[in-house]
């Protein structure tokens, strides 16, 4: 059977493809559904055709899986903030561990690596600790506004419909965050109306509001507001500040990021103080750390407790190691492992996250941790210490080749590879294999509704 573009099909979902869509055969070619689940029986519209494989949209759900369930959010199905709320969370978590395994066996050619169970997180709802939402001109509207004439089509703010990046769905309640989020966000949608400014429009790239950032501390039920914006009008701003905290005691930090910049992304050029301090202080273990508006910690609080605690348990640790950590952003790993090392190196190229780890080992008096601001590729090769455990928690691209090469020729007798990113770990696996034997892999799951994974692998020196 040739599928051809815009042809509506009838097909039964087998599988669950890296990236959350369904996967499904015509006559041994495949086809990636979005939005289904494997045993749907489902009509779709192939909206692209390549020589190996066709990606359609759904059309109809003729016969729904035992795997599917009601989803809790208004907007699953458009949002790309989470794609599988409408899959059983149990099943999620197969899923999950598949892609572990396979990327591992077709990409690392690792064969008969024991791949755990992956660790559920301690919440499915509510658990994250940080929000992103944009401010838009032009909101996308779903099938019931759509055929509302009296539908405002103008301002919102939210979350992008994947593959968009001007219109936004205008996100009255995200389970995702806690329910004070979501009143602070009704309550900075009210007042950007009521101010009469326009929202900033990437494509003219006018307007002055950009970006709404939510921080929340699990630990302390304390708030950050951020407002990004492409100017500095501190006559708009306190007077949201103080609303703002009128009416939520909870919210301890309000600050103004802003930026010229016509990259679509929340991180000022500057920032202002408005109210507070201009950090919350959040806990991992036995830790407390110091986290500003544009730092990086885990968004998973709960569930980062969960994978330090893998970590810590593949270092295997006596308290004599010297341990070196690349990427160590704001030196969450290395303050979680220092009291069971001798002395732990961390590498950043971020020169506000090396600030940030220096405050919080000093916030925490740990003295066995220091860090080295710059590029890992130029950096490694002048470090005086030899490691005798490597911790590597890289961004989702995976480490360049140039530090595989260096961090074999460490030859540290253990390495903890902490990834976000099933393929690029399998990636750097394969090119580890020939100096270090991969003993195990534990999942962890740190962003449930979303096909995203995190995993946690054992290497040993052969």
């Amino acid at each position: 059977m040739g599928l051809k573009k815009g042809q509506i099909v009838e097909l039964t979902i087998t599988d669950i493809a890296f990236g959350g869509k369904g996967f499904a055969k015509v006559d041994g070619f495949a086809v990636f559904v979005d939005q289904s689940v494997p045993f749907d029986k489902v009509l779709a519209r192939v909206y692209k055709k390549k020589k190996s494989y066709a990606e359609a949209r759904l059309v109809e759900i003729l016969e729904p899986s035992s795997y599917r369930i009601d989803s809790l959010c208004d907007y699953s199905g458009y949002c790309g903030g989470c794609k599988w709320q409408f899959l059983d969370y149990a099943r999620q978590l197969e899923y999950k561990k598949k892609h572990v395994s396979d990327s591992l066996t077709h990409i690392g050619l690792l064969k008969d690596i024991p791949v755990h169970s992956v660790i559920p997180s301690p919440e499915v709802f509510q658990y994250r600790n940080k929000m992103e939402f944009s401010c838009s001109d032009r909101r996308w509207l779903l099938p019931d506004e759509f055929e509302n004439e009296d539908t405002d089509r103008g301002f919102g703010i939210g979350l992008h419909v994947p593959g968009t990046f001007s219109k936004i769905i205008d996100i009255r309640t995200c389970h995702l965050q806690p329910e004070l989020g979501n009143r602070i966000l009704g309550e900075v949608r009210s007042y950007i109306r009521e101010s009469g400014l326009p929202v900033y429009n990437l494509k003219t790239h006018e307007g002055y509001y950009r970006f709404l950032m939510l921080r929340h501390s699990s630990a302390k039920d304390t708030w950050m507001v951020n407002i990004i914006t492409s100017d500095n009008r501190p006559d708009v701003i306190k007077p949201l500040a103080e609303c703002l905290v009128t009416s939520y005691p909870e919210i301890t930090s309000v600050v103004n990021n802003i930026t010229s910049s016509k990259a679509g992304v929340a991180v000022g050029e500057y920032e202002e103080k408005i109210f507070g301090d201009a950090y919350i202080l959040d806990d991992l273990g036995p830790y407390t750390f110091e986290i500003s508006a544009n730092s990086f910690f885990q968004t998973n609080t709960k569930g980062a407790e969960r994978l330090y605690e893998i970590v810590k348990h593949y270092a295997e640790l006596s308290g004599r190691e010297t341990v070196l950590d690349l990427y160590s952003g704001t030196g969450t790993i290395p303050i979680f492992l220092s009291d069971a090392a001798k002395e732990i190196v961390g590498m950043e190229i971020v020169p506000g996250a090396v600030e940030d780890a220096r405050k919080n080992c000093f916030r925490n008096r740990i003295d066995n941790c220091r860090f080295i601001e710059g590029d890992i590729r130029d950096g490694i090769s002048r470090l005086t210490v030899r490691p005798d455990v490597i911790i590597i928690d890289p961004p989702r691209t995976g480490m360049h080749q140039d530090v595989v090469n260096q961090v074999v020729r460490m030859a540290a007798k253990r390495i903890v590879y902490v990834s976000c990113n099933p393929a690029t770990l399998s990636r750097d696996l394969l090119h580890l294999k020939n100096d270090y034997r991969v003993i195990e892999v534990q999942p962890v799951d740190m962003f449930p509704h979303t096909y995203h994974i995190e995993s946690v692998a054992r290497l040993e020196k052969k």
